[in-house]
């Protein structure tokens, strides 16, 4: 009787080898607060509205107009909103720099033979001009999305985990049925990651591949 090899059965679920991982870009990845900084104060110089740029910067993570109607009257906002992001490349990229351990955790996904995306509330073009310039090559760039809107980007790719640093970063992970991995480089300390429900709350992204290690052996 000829052999006959037996299907390959599918992994149990909430198991997959190769992982598709999530990540936040602003105060995740990188540290985008001198950019944005003096994107704010060269917003402020061109319209004439006063923007406490240090305040701003202090709170990162929201999407761009939740921030604007501190500053501008509502009629005014979705205007300023197109001002800045059109004067964003020339102010906010070059000032940026990559968190320690972004490219290392990548790369941590990449060894398992995952893929890495980055889900964020940024507008997408600059988005990718900020990864662009930093030598960062995830597998999809999503922009555009807050909270428990990444959700919709986590599902589409199949990510089993997401990272952020914020507790918007939580809700997007737990509304996708993703493991939500929180670093505490932003706006948020531990505790309120926590208490948001996160499932591991990391210092930064230099702990990352590890945690990553004992993830994909224990899955």
């Amino acid at each position: 009787m000829a052999n006959v090899t037996p299907p390959a059965q599918p992994a149990p679920s909430g198991r997959t080898a190769a992982p598709t991982v999530g990540f936040d870009l602003d105060m995740t990845l990188i540290d985008s607060r001198p950019g944005i900084r003096a994107c704010y104060v060269a917003l402020a110089e061109r319209t004439g509205t006063y923007v406490d740029a240090d305040l701003a910067v202090s709170r990162l993570g929201p999407p761009l107009v939740d921030e604007l109607v501190n500053w501008f009257p509502p009629e005014r906002v979705e205007e300023a909103a197109e001002l800045y992001r059109a004067m964003y490349p020339e102010y906010a990229i070059t000032p940026t720099l990559a968190l320690p351990g972004a490219r290392d955790a990548i790369a941590a996904v990449r060894a398992r033979g995952g893929r890495a995306i980055v889900v964020t509330a940024k507008y997408e073009p600059n988005a990718k001009l900020h990864l662009a310039h930093l030598g960062i090559e995830p597998d999809a760039v999503i922009g555009d999305l807050w909270a428990e809107q990444k959700a919709l980007a986590l599902r589409e790719h199949g990510a089993s985990v997401y990272v952020g640093d914020h507790t918007g970063d939580v809700r997007g992970a737990r509304t996708a049925g993703a493991v939500s991995v929180a670093v505490a480089t932003g706006p948020c300390d531990a505790t309120e990651l926590r208490e948001a429900g996160a499932d591991t709350v990391l210092t930064d992204l230099t702990e990352f591949p590890r945690w990553f290690s004992d993830y994909c052996s224990d899955n």
